[in-house]
């Protein structure tokens, strides 16, 4: 422990301990140093404008002069608040108020290392039951217990605690070395030894300052200089994979597809102008990006997605064509999802030409867009898809919030067998859209009989009670007939007659191929299809 943070001139006096727990905003008091002990929750503190993540085990102090407020996540935080003062003895010459001045800090601000957290808490805790202790020696043994807590945040954070980097400064100086000589053979030992910090906490604070581990972190830096280095260069894989570090290609080449889902080698070819790639039903996401697919996708009963606009491409019919009249397409790459299974395992398609399943919830279509951005370096162009989308979701969501202000959105989807509903802002083509994106009021029955499904066929009793002020309505693709017969069904049906948006003809019928997709484009016409019939 350093003479500067212990000078015998200084010493410290807890003025106040409290116990918080709240899901409300507030802010530092700003009268005395102040630390907060998490001990439960999740939330954010921002000190002098900087902010930190605040969660069960962390540590945060906090000078009279800085500016500080705690804004806990929607279930709450728990926390102890400590107020502290720093005074001088008498030998200092301070004037007889017995206040410090401005300049005097704990030399440990903002967030504090306090592992184990164990040790910590149990000196909190009894100096929070022992608070009120008004008699006898029990001030002064709380008053020592808080000593014992300083000193164990002094030894926690022992280079701030004598005026060098504080630990975060440590590791973060650590993590501009990983930065700037990716390709070193480090380990976490050595990681941990360089910057002079014990290497359980050199992890902890690694991860919280970059959300990874520390090895985890080397390689997404080794990755990201590979994949400029294979689109710059035409250097050997072997020779690319020394250069960043990498002992073999072999290596190398299994890191490399473990992380982007094609091998460097595929990765190289994706990223020429001409590439030939077949994308089943995902042709949205192409599209978005700039990219034609060799053909497009068809199936029975369906047909294909009109709304793309893709006249000039071949159709591939899932139900009828072979995997041969498929391989006469000469793909590069073949993209599809997980539900592209019942049709054509991963394993055929890998015959043909290299195979990337994406692995993401259709709801994240956003994260669905990065990852087909990055196979094909189109990540510039993803960014302004996806800018470009949320403003246009913005300004909708402004038109529609007078107009419709009090009333209800469902979304059904009709065919011969069965009428669904579409779920709520969380899952399923639509809901997202409406609910989330549009802030479009959903009926109480999607939220009450959906749950966690996309979509729940209705009973005849259900139906009748869904009474929403406007309902969207997508009728299964099949035969035109078959079409046509369900739309006279319902018109003589007394039940759906009596529906409160059907007399008030408020049902809109959608297209069933841009409403019941995930991509932005289809994702860009439900907004349309909404302005244009509600705006």
């Amino acid at each position: 422990m350093s003479d500067k943070a212990v000078r015998p001139a200084l010493t410290y006096q807890m003025t106040d301990i409290r116990y918080r727990a709240g899901a409300s905003d507030w802010q530092l008091d700003g009268g005395d140093h102040t630390m907060l002990i998490v001990t439960g929750g999740d939330g954010r503190i921002v000190i002098d404008g900087a902010g930190f993540k605040l969660e069960r085990g962390k540590c945060f102090i906090a000078a009279p002069d800085m500016t500080g407020s705690v804004l806990p996540d929607r279930d709450g935080l728990t926390l102890y608040e400590l107020a502290f003062e720093l005074r001088r003895n008498a030998e200092s010459q301070l004037p007889s108020s017995g206040v410090s001045p401005a300049g005097d800090r704990f030399p440990i601000l903002c967030e504090a290392a306090c592992a184990p957290f164990s040790q910590c808490i149990e000196l909190v805790e009894a100096i929070y039951d022992n608070r009120h202790a008004g008699d006898g020696l029990e001030p002064f043994y709380n008053h020592v217990r808080f000593l014992e807590l300083l000193r164990f945040i002094f030894q926690q954070n022992g280079s701030a605690a004598a005026g060098g980097k504080s630990l975060r400064q440590q590791v973060e100086s650590s993590i501009e070395q990983v930065r700037r000589h990716y390709s070193e053979p480090w380990t976490v030992e050595r990681l941990a030894a360089a910057a002079d910090v014990p290497r359980g906490q050199y992890t902890r604070m690694f991860k919280a300052i970059t959300g990874q581990i520390p090895l985890d972190y080397l390689n997404g830096i080794r990755l990201d200089r590979a994949k400029q280095l294979l689109l710059m260069t035409d250097d050997r894989l072997f020779e690319i994979a020394q250069h960043v570090g990498y002992a073999n290609e072999y290596y190398f080449g299994r890191r490399f597809k473990q992380s982007v889902g094609i091998s460097p080698g595929q990765y190289r070819r994706n990223h020429r102008d001409n590439v030939r790639v077949v994308a089943p039903f995902l042709e949205d996401f192409l599209l978005a990006l700039g990219i034609t697919p060799v053909v497009q996708c068809s199936y029975a009963g369906w047909g294909k997605q009109d709304y793309l606009g893709l006249d000039e491409v071949p159709v591939f019919d899932l139900t009828a064509d072979s995997l041969e009249t498929l391989s006469r397409h000469r793909p590069d790459l073949i993209m599809t999802d997980g539900g592209f299974d019942r049709w054509m395992t991963s394993d055929r398609c890998n015959r043909l030409a290299p195979t990337y399943q994406l692995s993401h919830r259709g709801e994240d279509w956003r994260s669905m867009l990065r990852t087909v951005a990055e196979l094909f370096g189109k990540k510039e162009a993803a960014r302004s898809v996806i800018a470009a989308y949320e403003d246009k979701a913005s300004a909708a969501r402004a038109l529609l919030s007078r107009p419709l202000r009090g009333q209800t959105v469902a979304c059904l989807r009709i065919s011969a067998a069965q009428i669904c509903i579409y779920a709520g802002a969380e899952h399923g083509y639509t809901g997202p859209i409406l609910y989330g994106d549009l802030g479009l009021r959903p009926h109480p029955l999607v939220l009450q009989l959906t749950g966690h499904a996309r979509r729940i066929p209705l009973t005849r009793e259900w139906l009748a009670r869904l009474d929403t002020d406007h309902l969207f309505v997508a009728f299964d693709k099949s035969e035109s007939a078959v079409e046509g017969q369900e739309r006279e069904r319902l018109r003589d049906d007394p039940v759906w007659r009596a529906l409160p948006a059907v007399r008030n003809r408020c049902v809109y019928e959608v297209d069933f191929f841009s409403w019941m997709n995930y991509g932005v484009i289809s994702h860009g016409r439900k907004i349309d299809d909404v302005l244009r019939v509600l705006a």
